[in-house]
């Protein structure tokens, strides 16, 4: 078997479809694969970004919320400090208020102690001249003076 015309017209036709692709399709079809090629590229670097730019927003929401604590940790603080301001100083004008109406109650209880002194002073006084009046009045008699003092003195114990 030789070479013959069909094989050599075979050879040509390949030789021209492969020339043909070369010039007219592989230029086509490689900036295809190219603009296909760099479509993926960046959007692997847009993803590489999405994913960086997701890590950066969970660090600043991280941070954002270590902040966010100690704000409320700090307010929380404050409220606790001045609510313990609060009731020491309700503590003080509670004691102030209670010492001024123990000053009252005291000033009160002396004037009623006065009060009853005086009375009873005047009742001794009465009583005294009371006593002075029987006994004149009676016999000037030691035994019957004694016995009116014991009486007058019992009286005054038991009314």
């Amino acid at each position: 078997m030789g070479i013959n015309f069909t094989l050599i017209g075979q050879m040509i036709t390949f030789i021209l479809f492969v020339g043909v692709t070369m010039k007219y399709i592989w230029p086509p079809m490689m900036k295809a694969m190219q603009e296909r090629q760099k479509k993926i590229a960046d959007g692997l670097e847009a993803a590489a970004r999405g994913e960086r730019s997701l890590e950066l927003a969970k660090q600043k929401t991280a941070k954002m919320l270590k902040e966010a604590r100690g704000e409320s940790a700090g307010l929380i603080e404050q409220a606790n400090h001045r609510s313990v301001q609060i009731v020491d100083t309700a503590k003080k004008q509670a004691r102030d208020e209670g010492a001024k109406i123990v000053n009252n109650a005291k000033l009160e209880i002396d004037q009623m102690s006065r009060r009853a002194r005086d009375g009873l002073r005047s009742e001794v006084s009465n009583l005294s001249i009371l006593i002075a009046s029987k006994i004149l009045a009676k016999e000037i008699d030691a035994k019957a003076h004694d016995q009116l003092i014991q009486d007058l003195m019992s009286e005054i114990e038991h009314g």
